[in-house]
């Protein structure tokens, strides 16, 4: 029994240092996206390394499995400021309203409300997209996966969210679009990047003008999702003082590709609620083993106030809620007669 309990220690310590090796080049992510590829996993290799270090502690490894755990406890905490996970000490999350920022406009809403989706271009239960959106009923919309099937669905919305644009991908599949109850700014027009990743419209709330842009970034390292954000450089540049951009980044909150999305755009990214993603063909009370790649960005008078995972409507990916204000200090005086004589484009013909 000994030689096999040996062999079996010799392979669970392998096993740790095969995690070990892959957890460490997660941090370097900066230097290379293929290192970064690995961060995206940064929860599921350290409890893989700590699954194959316990048992070890009762080996001849004892030492190195106690390193190994301290190091996964410490690769795990730096993914708790990411994350909207329960805490045994007090912080101040970046998503929660502060008791000052509570203000209450005279005539209008306080809190806005965003809903980020990824639809699957190849959804089988449409219906229920158009039923959630029906029943929460959001200030704007920010879409991924919009495919040509998609664009005769959205049509049905038209009355209720007549302030939009869609951006269309090459292959047809993977576009974005922007969908909104209230005006776009006036003078202002919205626009698409190059390729349909991206879509960026100012709308107008109570007087504020805010830049609302929807992004799908595509697959990391070894896909095409390193140069894409260079590509989209001038894009995040462009967004004005005060924005809120949503979107699939096919990228967890901590890693490399997040981060220089956020400082391309000087925005913050908001706590993730926890895992949006798990494969299609796995049942759904595995999605604590997914990953948080939907994010939410914001600058300026923003105050993000809350992101809410909802139900799934038939994607691989659920739906976000982003709940959020407009600090008091940085609103603006309405122009009416400009709100009013505003021309925006919906569907590539001037409205009214």
């Amino acid at each position: 029994m000994a030689p096999v309990r040996d062999m079996m220690a010799s392979m669970a310590f392998v096993a740790m240092l095969v995690f070990s090796v892959a957890l460490v080049a997660g941090f370097f992510g900066t230097l290379h996206p293929a290192f970064d590829s690995f961060a995206h996993f940064r929860v599921h290799l350290a409890v893989l390394m700590t699954l194959c270090a316990l048992p070890l502690l009762a080996t001849s490894f004892r030492l190195q499995a106690a390193t190994a755990l301290l190091f996964a406890v410490a690769a795990f905490a730096t993914t708790s400021n990411a994350l909207s996970v329960p805490r045994l000490w007090p912080v101040q999350a970046a998503y929660e309203a502060e008791a000052g920022d509570q203000a209450v406009y005279p005539g209008d809403q306080a809190v806005y409300r965003l809903l980020q989706m990824n639809l699957r271009f190849n959804n089988p239960t449409p219906e229920k997209v158009l039923s959630l959106i029906g029943r929460t009923q959001p200030d704007v919309i920010t879409l991924d996966e919009v495919s040509d099937m998609w664009k005769a669905k959205l049509g049905h919305l038209a009355s209720a969210y007549p302030y939009r644009i869609l951006c269309p991908y090459p292959n047809g599949v993977f576009g974005v679009a922007l969908l909104s109850r209230r005006p776009f700014a006036a003078g202002t027009q919205p626009r698409c990047d190059g390729r349909g990743a991206m879509a960026i419209a100012t709308v107008d709330f109570g007087g504020t003008n805010v830049d609302v842009a929807a992004v799908h970034l595509t697959w990391p390292w070894p896909r095409h999702q390193s140069p894409q954000i260079g590509e989209l450089s001038g894009e995040f540049a462009s967004l004005g003082e005060t924005s809120i951009m949503a979107g699939d980044c096919n990228a967890v909150p901590w890693s490399a590709a997040v981060r220089r999305v956020a400082n391309l755009g000087k925005l913050t990214v908001a706590p993730s609620p926890g895992p949006t993603w798990l494969y299609i063909e796995l049942p759904d009370f595995l999605r604590f083993a997914g990953l948080p790649i939907d994010q939410v960005f914001s600058k300026g008078a923003v105050l993000i106030r809350s992101v809410s995972r909802l139900e799934g409507t038939g994607s691989d990916h659920l739906p976000l809620m982003v709940e959020f204000s407009l600090r008091p200090e940085q609103k603006k005086p309405v122009d009416e007669h400009e709100t009013a004589t505003a021309s925006v484009r919906q569907n590539g013909r001037p409205r009214g």
